[in-house]
């Protein structure tokens, strides 16, 4: 293990790093992830294989056969020194309406019992809130989104439901979400979003990447089917 002032660099594996910036989930963490994390992409380094964000850490796959550990590491230890960390000033913003109709959020009665409150203020405090994506995960497209408010905060389901519909908005204690394809999920669902959030055909694939800053904006049905008919075709 090998400290870059408070970067610790861990070898994960025979042919993977680990750098740490931090044990705790945060913004301030995270904008050292990407920043490090941008900069290697950047590089096209064809030694680097895949590079993982995560909430405060970000794990590199590289061929062995070219690379060790000691030079990613030294290579890694510059980076960090010089790269600067962007503070999102320039961070795309991306609005997703989001239909809050009980037939698409059969959590949202239970998320407003959970925290004392009703129907209408989970609504409004989930549209309230500008999120940041921490990361990709889980499925092709799963954004991790923070800035939850904490009136909001409610654990997953028990037992996941083993079919969760593709565009489900959902919450799963200080995060919420929006399930990209239909998967299972332990989210607690509160609404869905006729946008979507994968395509496998489209460069990018994805609608979110780390980094984007994220608001919700309440629609009706009419508008949900008018959009997700439009989305379609």
């Amino acid at each position: 293990m090998r400290s870059i002032g408070a970067v610790k660099i861990i070898a994960a594996s025979d042919s993977s790093l680990l750098v740490e910036f931090g044990d705790t989930v945060s913004q301030e963490f995270h904008t050292r992830v990407l920043a490090l994390f941008r900069a290697l992409l950047a590089e096209h380094d064809p030694r680097i294989r895949n590079l993982h964000p995560g909430y405060a850490s970000l794990l590199i796959d590289f061929d062995v056969l070219q690379l060790s550990h000691e030079e990613l590491s030294a290579h890694v230890r510059e980076l960090d020194n010089v790269v600067p960390v962007s503070k999102n000033a320039s961070a795309r913003t991306i609005e997703i309406p989001v239909c809050y109709d009980l037939e698409f959020g059969p959590d949202l009665v239970d998320v407003a019992e959970h925290n004392a409150i009703s129907v209408e203020d989970v609504i409004r405090l989930h549209t309230s809130s500008t999120y940041f994506v921490f990361f990709l995960g889980f499925s092709p497209g799963f954004a991790y989104l923070g800035g939850l408010p904490e009136k909001l905060r409610t654990p997953r389901l028990i037992t996941p439901r083993g079919r969760v519909a593709a565009g489900s908005v959902g919450i799963a204690g200080e995060q919420t979400g929006v399930y990209p394809i239909e998967s299972p999920g332990g989210w607690r669902l509160i609404g869905r979003t006729p946008h979507r959030m994968f395509d496998a055909t489209s460069n990018p694939s994805t609608r979110l990447e780390p980094g984007d800053l994220v608001r919700f904006t309440a629609t009706d049905r009419e508008s949900f089917d008018k959009m997700r008919s439009q989305s379609s075709h």
